[in-house]
């Protein structure tokens, strides 16, 4: 019996998305899985269809965005144009599609169902900047007033997100976090210094510096290493620059996803303190939270509710007072080993409920829901 088919459609590096990947791996055993995106394609996929580097996927026609035109706006941009004829409609059993934009094309493609996963809260991604919330926001809420209500399923990445999508828009959405695989290792002794490490992006509006200078501030001995992915390569040379006077931090290039967290369980804890500039921002439940988890790491992160509230359910490490250097240094300077190794072992108890395995359920459920 044939495989059903299946297209995961998404407007990223595939290759280094680590929730599409995940999506990927759930289904290429049991699915036709076709991918659509920028890059190559993912390991196990019987066809790809990539996205030429140089078609951005976010531009768009300023002058019909400003006139609310947006199916015009979303029919002429540029990478609609390139997709559309090749993707023939009727091709594909179910449409897995990942995030707003992705949505009216998957719509179109005369699928039995489509389900949509939103990594975001698509609103108010950036809100911080006028020009998203002139341009962008407004034609991101068109499309899931006029399109993602229009899925047959939808998912996201936490409760405060499906919460305000169910207030604000009327849609119900599941929640599957950003849970990396399971990692069948176990916690480390704690190391001399203290070994701390954050993986991610390297971008000026997550306040990276925070760090460093906790660090600086910090009277406890520890060692700080910076896994950064170059989004803004001159913001990642500020970080380094101000780390000049800090030989106890130290920048590696980043890994792919499958050997991060080998890298990471070298370590002790894993830090991650964000702002809450914007909505995402403050209600964040994000990939390295998981990854420290499978890593077997303690966990130090700021009073952003979503994550706060899981490493305090779990012991899983410490929440700051607030989002600033001086309230790093001391949770620094107050954690001692015997805490370390205690926030530690609550990770390894926790790893394998909070494992790809178990929490992407929620997308087999939806997507073999559509298929039968």
């Amino acid at each position: 019996m044939s495989r059903p088919r299946l297209l995961v459609i998404a407007f990223s590096p595939l290759r280094s998305d680590a929730r599409v990947l995940r999506q990927v791996r759930l289904f290429r055993e049991r699915y036709a899985v076709t991918t659509v995106g920028y890059g190559p394609a993912p390991d196990g996929v019987v066809a790809h269809v990539r996205i030429p580097d140089d078609i951005v996927a976010w531009h768009k026609d300023r002058r019909l965005l400003l006139l609310r035109r947006y199916q015009a706006a979303y029919d002429t941009a540029p990478v609609i144009r390139h997709l559309r004829p090749l993707l023939t409609p009727g091709s594909w059993d179910v449409v897995l599609a990942d995030d707003v934009e992705t949505v009216p094309l998957a719509m179109g493609l005369g699928a039995r169902g489509v389900h949509v996963d939103l990594h975001e809260y698509a609103t108010r991604q950036n809100e911080e900047s006028w020009r998203w919330r002139w341009f962008v926001a407004p034609f991101n809420r068109w499309i899931l007033r006029r399109w993602v209500t229009r899925a047959d399923s939808v998912s996201t990445v936490g409760q405060a997100l499906a919460a305000e999508y169910r207030r604000e828009l009327g849609i119900e959405a599941e929640v599957v976090v950003n849970a990396a695989p399971y990692a069948d290792r176990s916690p480390t002794p704690v190391g001399s210094p203290l070994r701390l490490v954050h993986s991610g992006l390297a971008r000026r509006n997550r306040s990276l510096e925070v760090m460093l200078d906790g660090v600086r501030q910090a009277r406890r001995e520890v060692t700080l290493d910076l896994y950064l992915m170059p989004n803004d390569p001159s913001y990642l040379a500020e970080l380094r620059r101000q780390a000049r006077d800090l030989p106890q931090v130290r920048f590696h290039d980043p890994v792919p996803p499958e050997q991060l967290g080998d890298e990471l369980a070298r370590r002790d804890v894993g830090v991650f303190l964000l702002p809450p500039l914007t909505f995402n921002y403050r209600y964040t439940l994000p990939n390295k939270l998981f990854d420290f988890v499978q890593a077997r790491l303690a966990v130090l992160v700021g009073p952003s509710p979503e994550m706060a509230d899981l490493v305090r359910r779990h012991g899983l490490g410490v929440v700051t007072g607030d989002f600033t250097a001086e309230s790093l240094a001391t949770a620094l300077d107050e954690l001692t080993d015997d805490d370390v190794a205690r926030f530690k072992a609550a990770s390894h108890a926790v790893a394998r409920h909070y494992s790809a395995e178990v929490q992407v359920q929620g997308w087999a459920r939806a997507v073999d829901a559509l298929a039968t």
